[in-house]
């Protein structure tokens, strides 16, 4: 019995790594068969494009970690103490969670106030989750951990099957940046829609500054940016049977200082035809562009509009010392 239970399971984990595999075909074939073409940057992250973000956050330009790192390391008891509110039970969900660094920092304070709380981190990185599953526990001795590897939406639902209690979700790094700003309104009201009044959201907005310290944190001079972005065709070339040469891509970042859009594309250097499974060519022109991710920047009054117009309500704003990020808590309505 024992053995057919394994088999079962097995069986179980292949069918969803085959549905996986499956989905992010046709991702990437719609993305390349597109007009522009484009790549979904959740994709980018698979176990090494987990190690070279972590880079991406180490290195001298890439000044939005540093900022989030200070508010949570100077303001972890006021942000604490907003989101425990009563101390009745909650859930703590993390979308995104990646190595969790900061969310560490929140961690360790609820856990020395007594907080009775789960953590849920939420990531599509299977990788991710394994090793927070792992890590946690020991860096945080008496944390209750349940990580949960899936998309944000699906994860959310899984969650509330799971608990009945509050839930206080984070979305932490500028993640809403991935989106444009109508998207990142779009998210907002979806998340509003998985959630119940008085649930509270703790998110991170990167906000528009000097755009020579934008553009610089995604044009790296070590060159961890291009790497981080090229990885996403060798993955292809890898899991999809491909054949991109990346030496014909090269990485290009614009930031648009109005919009507070700041896009990165791959250009190709050449006339070429990509190869995909066998089945799918794909044909690029000399200086043709995928278009790979934005990182969009906001305004304050923004982040409080999106807040409205979503169904929250802002309580508090956390600046670090340069005023360059903010993490902000609403309150579901």
């Amino acid at each position: 019995m024992k053995n057919m239970d394994t088999s079962l399971m097995q069986a179980g984990k292949n069918r969803t790594s085959k549905a996986k595999t499956d989905q992010f075909y046709d991702d990437v074939i719609s993305g390349l068969g597109s007009v522009p073409k484009h790549l979904h940057s959740k994709y980018f992250y698979d176990a090494n494009g987990d190690k070279l973000f972590q880079d991406l956050m180490n290195c001298e330009e890439y000044y939005p970690t540093n900022c989030e790192l200070e508010i949570f390391s100077e303001k972890a008891p006021e942000i604490c103490r907003a989101i425990i509110g009563d101390r009745d039970a909650f859930d703590l969900i993390e979308l995104g969670a990646g190595d969790a660094t900061k969310s560490t920092y929140l961690m360790q304070y609820l856990l020395e106030q007594g907080a009775d709380f789960t953590y849920l981190p939420i990531d599509i990185s299977e990788n991710v989750i394994s090793c927070l599953n792992v890590t946690l526990p020991v860096t945080l001795p008496g944390l209750q951990i349940n990580g949960l590897n899936g998309e944000y939406f699906d994860m959310l639902e899984k969650a509330a099957s799971i608990s009945n209690k509050r839930k206080v979700i984070m979305f932490l790094g500028s993640n809403i940046g991935n989106m444009a700003v109508p998207e990142a309104e779009i998210f907002c009201m979806e998340l509003r829609n998985h959630l119940s009044a008085g649930d509270m959201l703790l998110i991170g907005f990167d906000l528009k500054k000097n755009p020579k310290t934008v553009l610089a944190a995604y044009n790296d001079k070590e060159g961890i940016t291009k790497k981080f972005n090229l990885n996403l065709l060798e993955r292809i070339n890898r899991e999809l049977n491909a054949d991109f040469d990346l030496s014909q891509f090269d990485h290009y970042p614009i930031y648009d200082p109005e919009t507070g859009a700041c896009k990165s594309y791959l250009v190709s250097l050449t006339d070429q035809q990509v190869n995909i499974n066998g089945t799918e060519a794909i044909h690029f022109v000399k200086d043709e562009c995928i278009f790979m991710e934005i990182s969009q920047k906001f305004t304050i009054t923004q982040t409080d509009h999106i807040a409205r117009h979503a169904g929250f309500k802002p309580l508090n704003h956390y600046f670090d010392s340069r005023r360059w990020f903010i993490d902000v808590i609403w309150a579901a309505e």
